[in-house]
């Protein structure tokens, strides 16, 4: 019933990414980066692809989900060396680090219409395509199933409230679930959720989450003497807030000026999702208001100053080393509350916004005790003092938010078992080397 609709939805886009100009924002990237794409997986398969060698075809719409995708693809890589690995990827987001994984072939995932998903699989050739977390995409999904392709789905999540529930969007993608041959999902909730997706009982396991075996293996392998955070070095007490909107800085800036006055010596480490000119002026302004010394990341005066202002990507992850506690950003808005464990994997106790019910890591935090939602900018200050008052209160806070991820980790060995599952039932007649 629903299935013309979306293709011609799918129709309206693929016209959409042939006439688009090339501009800036994530919406026109997204759309420029499909010209000429089925002639990328062409070349690539013509001239790399080795049909005597299994091939991986791994989907992880964006950054997110990636993270979940690289412990799989880390330990695919180094135990089956004639493995080929494709890798693909819908948002502009997902660019650099899909690159960033080694794979033989990496590209953005084309538009999901049936002449294009045979297009690809015809130049790709893949034994097994997996995806990331919980995006299936209906006409790729069929196409791969009717030419004998194995299905995965690996830390396969999906929100109680998860608008894939609703009447419509269910009937659209109960194809898709149902074809997978292998589906590993993060707790038993999510997988009694599944299940009313479609997903096949036969076909579904427990396996959980494999972003905490990433970010416990980020953690224990941070340079704590190299160049990143030697420069940041300080014997003061460090607040790290990390991936915040406008909407946080509205909560946490209030917040600092009572945090200040009971702890006079306290230092911020600032880093926006989105490190944009006018949200870093912001932040410039709201320090210089308050007589806050401030430095940038690499700046001169960095390890004194009162506010670390960082003002580029891909460092979060490292500078919650420094942290005494962490304020994590993404939920006093709707778009969704960031990663709340790799803060955690470093002992650092967590506050966060109260848009955090959709965030498993975030109510798991909480129940344990080493984490806390405040719901505005007094119950984010009385979170943080308290913290930072009392050592024994925040080392205890910290132990139990570090222990909730050491808890999670086994996830990606039990994930990756699941796609060479996959991969040797694609080649029944020899095992993976």
């Amino acid at each position: 019933m629903f299935r013309p609709l979306y293709a011609f939805a799918v129709e309206v886009a693929r016209f959409a990414a042939s006439v688009a100009p090339e501009r800036d924002g994530k919406f026109w990237r997204s759309l420029g980066a499909r010209k000429g794409i089925l002639e990328r997986y062409a070349a690539w398969g013509a001239a790399h692809r080795d049909a005597a060698r299994p091939l991986l075809w791994m989907h992880a719409p964006s950054v997110g989900e990636g993270l979940q995708a690289r412990p799989v693809i880390e330990r695919l890589r180094a135990s089956h060396d004639t493995l080929q690995l494709a890798y693909t990827h819908f948002s502009p987001s997902a660019e650099r680090f899909a690159h960033s994984l080694g794979a033989d072939f990496a590209d953005y995932l084309p538009f999901d219409s049936a002449a294009d998903a045979r297009a690809a699989l015809d130049a790709l050739r893949p034994d097994a395509l997996v995806y990331s977390k919980l995006d299936v995409w209906p006409e790729l999904t069929r196409e791969a199933s009717q030419r004998g392709v194995a299905l995965g789905l690996i830390s396969a999540t999906l929100a109680a409230r998860s608008a894939r529930q609703s009447r419509v969007v269910a009937a659209l993608l109960r194809d898709a679930y149902s074809r997978l041959d292998a589906v590993g999902a993060i707790d038993q909730d999510d997988a009694a959720r599944l299940l009313s997706l479609g997903v096949r009982e036969t076909a579904l396991e427990v396996t959980g989450d494999t972003r905490y075996d990433q970010v416990w293996s980020r953690a224990q392998g941070v340079d704590r003497a190299g160049p990143l955070l030697t420069p940041l070095a300080s014997p003061r007490p460090t607040v790290v807030a990390g991936s915040t909107w406008p909407a946080d800085e509205a909560v946490l800036m209030p917040a600092w000026r009572s945090v200040r006055r009971q702890i006079p010596n306290v230092r911020l480490i600032i880093a926006p999702h989105e490190p944009a000119p006018s949200q870093l002026a912001s932040i410039e302004h709201w320090a210089a208001a308050e007589r806050l010394s401030l430095a940038r990341l690499n700046g001169a005066h960095a390890a004194t100053a009162d506010v670390v202002l960082v003002d580029r990507v891909g460092v979060l992850g490292e500078l919650y080393a420094l942290a005494a506690a962490a304020f994590v950003g993404g939920g006093f808005h709707d778009a969704g509350l960031h990663s709340v464990i790799e803060p955690a994997a470093f002992g650092a106790p967590v506050a966060f916004g109260p848009r955090c019910e959709r965030s498993r890591d975030a109510m798991l935090l909480a129940k344990a005790g080493g984490g806390v939602a405040v719901p505005q900018a007094t119950a984010l200050a009385g979170a943080l003092i308290g913290w930072l008052h009392s050592e024994a209160a925040r080392r205890s806070a910290g132990e139990q938010a570090r222990a909730v991820v050491r808890n999670g980790l086994g996830a990606a060995d039990r994930s990756t078992r699941l796609v060479e599952t996959l991969l040797e039932r694609a080649r029944p007649d020899r095992t993976v080397a």
